[in-house]
């Protein structure tokens, strides 16, 4: 039987590029939707290039979706693009809301009318919660999103729930907590923190400079939530489900462990900026994912202690090889 066909927007990022790997290992034809003129910039799976096929899309261009859904024509679809930097999108609401938003509609469509028994999958974001009053959220909780990233998120998600009652799509929403990797880019303070603990283990630098120390949030391992998003596509009626590991930590307690990973002390090292501290937030944002757990059988394989620990020791390596062409402080 010929390979079963998936394509993946946002390859090139970190749960593009996670995914990509765990469908090739099963035996799928990948394709990956790039911007266009971006052919060249495979990111995090660059080393995935030469066993992927890519095509073409533009997330604020519908027609390159349809375009790509057209050439392609898979059997699934994950639907990861989207920007994921959060401060942004008070800059630009309108863009994102068209990005997010605006992008899972045009996809929708080209399913409906394209490849109707594709089954489809759009990560969404427990930031769609916001607000909400209680703490954990599950998929019945009422979102009370608070950022214009999380009121595009939260757009995209009952859009999905729409398309599949009424047009009776395989469409799955797949509400991610906070999900990490040595994949991260460098601005998301889960990386700022893991690599400030290996640079100044290396004698790289001397201090890392953080805003609140309280905030609370759940972070998980990327590689366990694509799993997850995998798994989703695999159930004969799809469903929306929250993937998280339903436990939060501090941000001070993510600093705590990863510079306990090379031995310090994080009291020594970090300083608190108080002009980035922000107010408190009223709602924890933790996730409860036994709804996935019961009906998937997902279970994470790496705990908060393993994944910053995993974060550390890829940074170390990076930063022994010396590809951040660092010098010492």
């Amino acid at each position: 039987m010929p390979a079963p066909v998936a394509l993946i927007t946002g390859i090139s990022c970190q749960d593009g590029s996670f995914l990509a790997e765990l469908l090739l290992a099963r035996g799928y034809d990948v394709v990956g939707a790039v911007r266009p003129g971006h052919m060249a910039e495979l990111g995090c799976a660059e080393p995935v290039r030469d066993r992927v096929r890519l095509t073409e899309a533009d997330l604020l261009v519908p027609e390159t979706i349809r375009a790509a859904v057209a050439e392609v024509r898979p059997q699934e679809i994950y639907h990861l693009a989207a920007p994921s930097y959060v401060p942004r999108s008070w800059e630009h609401p309108r863009e994102t809301l068209a990005a997010i938003a605006g992008s899972t509609g045009a996809l929708l469509e080209a399913v409906r009318e394209l490849v109707p028994e594709a089954r489809v999958l759009v990560a969404g974001s427990g930031s769609m919660f916001g607000e909400a009053r209680v703490s954990p959220q599950d998929e019945q909780t009422p979102a009370r999103p608070s950022t214009p990233y999380a009121v595009a998120k939260l757009a995209a998600h009952q859009l999905v729930g729409a398309m599949r009652r009424h047009e009776g799509l395989h469409a799955t929403s797949a509400i991610f907590f906070n999900h990490e990797s040595e994949r991260r880019p460098e601005r998301f303070v889960t990386r700022r923190v893991s690599r400030a603990a290996a640079a100044i283990s290396l004698g790289l630098e001397r201090e890392i400079t953080l805003g609140s120390l309280d905030a609370v949030r759940d972070w998980s391992f990327a590689g366990d939530f694509v799993a997850g998003a995998w798994l989703m596509l695999q159930q004969e009626q799809a469903d929306d489900y929250v993937l998280a590991s339903g436990v939060g930590h501090t941000v001070a307690e993510l600093a705590q462990t990863a510079f306990a990973c090379v031995g310090l002390d994080a009291e020594d090292h970090v300083r608190v900026d108080e002009d980035l501290v922000r107010a408190p937030e009223p709602t924890t944002s933790i996730g409860n994912a036994q709804k996935a757990r019961t009906r998937l059988g997902w279970a994470p394989t790496l705990d908060f202690h393993g994944l910053v620990e995993r974060m550390v020791r890829a940074d170390l390596q990076r930063l022994r090889q010396g590809e951040a062409g660092l010098r010492p402080t």
